[in-house]
Formats: C-alpha cells, structure tokens, sequence
C-alpha cells in the first residue's frame, strides 16, 4: 500500500512553501502527496492540492508576491486552518500521515490558538490524546519530557506521572514504528553530573531514578554522556527531561537533517525541525534537507504501521 500524505505548507510568509515545493519537485519515492495550503502558495507544486479559504482566514495573499506580506494575525489563522485541514483528512482516513510546514507560535497565540506548540495541539484535535514530541536525526532519537515552558517551571512540571506517561509512548512507539521488539531506554539527567549524589540537586535520585527503574528503562546518565552513548548505538531512544538539552544534542548530531516526530496520535506526524526563517523566506536558498528528511520518515513510519 502506498501512503497517502498531507503536506501542510506552514506560514504563509515563512520558507514551508518554497522548501516543500523543492521537495516535491523530486520526491521521496513510495507515497503519494496531497498539499494544503492558500492556492496563491499551492499553485505549481506538483502534488494534490486541498486549498484552505483564505477569505475565511482573514487574509488574502496577494498575487505573485514571494513571501505574502500579511499581518501576523492573518497568518497564524492560515497556516492553523492548514493544520486543522490536515488532521480532518488523516482522522477521516483520507490520508494516513501529515508533515506539517514550519510556524510561529506567536501567530498562532495572535488568532486565538493558545497551545505552546504543534504537539499539543494536535493531541486535542485528535481527540484530546495524550502526545510526545520525539526528534529524530540518523540513528539518535530524543522524546522531549518536558516541553516550551520556562526553564524554572521544569522541576515542578516534570512529575512521575508525566515521565511514566511519555516513557511509555516512546516505548510503544519503538515497538510499533521501528519494530524494536525490546526497546532500550536511557532517561537524561536533569542535573550536572545526574546530581552527584544530592550535591548538585536531588531530582535525578529521588525522581527519575526511581521512575527509570519502574519503567525498565536505564538512567538517568548525565547530559554530557547519555546522547553520545546513545549514538553509538547503546541505547534506541533516550529521554530528555526539559527542551533545549534535547534540541541541542539533536542539532548538533545532524543539523539540518533532524525531522520532529509526534507519539501518541492515531496517525503518523512529522516536521522538519526548524523554524519558519523570515530573514531568508523568498530568496531561494532555504536549505530543504529536512523538510525532505520529514516526508521521507512519515513515509517510512507509515508503511511499517499499514
């Protein structure tokens, strides 16, 4: 069975609709591709299109102008009515997986969608599922515990039922997904040197430690160690306990290669895992490789689902 898959092209004054038109210029063999997005963006992408109503959006795209100039209401309502779009298709099976074109949170927040990332909101458009986000580059794989809040929120968020609940999305996720019959999973540090011993901070040996153990799972090992490890094949995913220690060990190992996955939803989810990159959006040179990168995984999970 070949995959159907919706490509949203993300905000409409971003480079997501020149980096997918590059994609689909020649793309990832094996699925077939259905674009959503305003049609002044869609029109020449060689794939299906399903257009979003602009009028509706609030912000009608100027003919011909690379990238639109529009206000950033405008835009966030757009580029959610793409995300909407698309998740109405894979719930009604029209297609089995969604890649999702780079946004601003801060659009969204400006049209009324209130959700801190795409993660979250898409587990309450599927349903109101629990989610994890997963970023994946080569052979690393890091489900974030925590997600886009405050750095001094992260102790208090990170709960024993919220490291058991995104454990165990991940754990399903290697089985079903990767066909990863005993998934080996390491649990990052949250402190220097996984606390040593209660002198850098207690979290690592009264919370993730026990946490660890009853899922199975091995750690927590500290930050500086765990995702080398895991590289080198030790471990099938490792989970991080706040954002940027797990964004940064994923950039750094493949830059411009790393795809976001979601855990959690009943269809498969992927997006490159940059932003929208205004200061570059219509010049051409946005580099598509993860874009690319994103297709060719929802491709790839939804095979091993079907």
């Amino acid at each position: 069975m070949r995959p159907r898959v919706a490509i949203t092209l993300g905000d409409p004054r971003g480079i997501g609709p020149e980096i997918v038109a590059k994609v689909l210029e020649d793309p990832p063999e094996g699925g077939d591709y259905v674009v959503v997005g305003p049609g002044e963006l869609i029109r020449g992408i060689r794939a299906e299109h399903v257009v979003v109503d602009e009028e509706r959006g609030g912000g009608r795209i100027p003919e011909g102008t690379p990238p639109p100039s529009l206000p950033t209401e405008a835009a966030g309502r757009l580029t959610a009515m793409q995300l909407e779009t698309a998740v109405s298709l894979a719930m009604s099976g029209s297609v089995q997986a969604i890649v999702t074109g780079p946004a601003e949170k801060h659009a969204f927040n400006l049209a009324g969608y209130h959700y801190p990332g795409h993660t979250e909101w898409l587990g309450e458009l599927a349903g109101g599922v629990r989610t994890a986000m997963m970023l994946v580059t080569g052979s690393l794989r890091v489900v974030l515990m925590t997600t886009h809040i405050p750095l001094r929120d992260v102790p208090r968020e990170l709960t024993r039922e919220r490291i058991l609940a995104v454990g165990r999305l991940t754990e399903r996720a290697l089985r079903d997904w990767w066909s990863c019959e005993d998934p080996r999973i390491a649990l990052c540090a949250l402190n220097p040197h996984a606390g040593e011993g209660g002198l850098f901070g207690s979290e690592d040996g009264h919370l993730l430690g026990p946490v660890a153990q009853e899922l199975g799972f091995q750690g927590p090992y500290p930050a500086d160690t765990v995702f080398v490890r895991a590289m080198r094949g030790e471990f099938d995913a490792v989970l991080a306990p706040y954002h940027d220690v797990g964004m940064t060990a994923v950039k750094v190992a493949g830059f411009g290669r790393g795809v976001n996955v979601t855990l959690g939803l009943p269809f498969v989810r992927t997006a490159p895992d940059h932003g929208t990159a205004f200061d570059i959006a219509g010049k051409g040179i946005a580099d598509s490789g993860s874009m690319r990168e994103a297709v060719a995984l929802a491709v790839e999970l939804t095979r091993g689902r079907v």
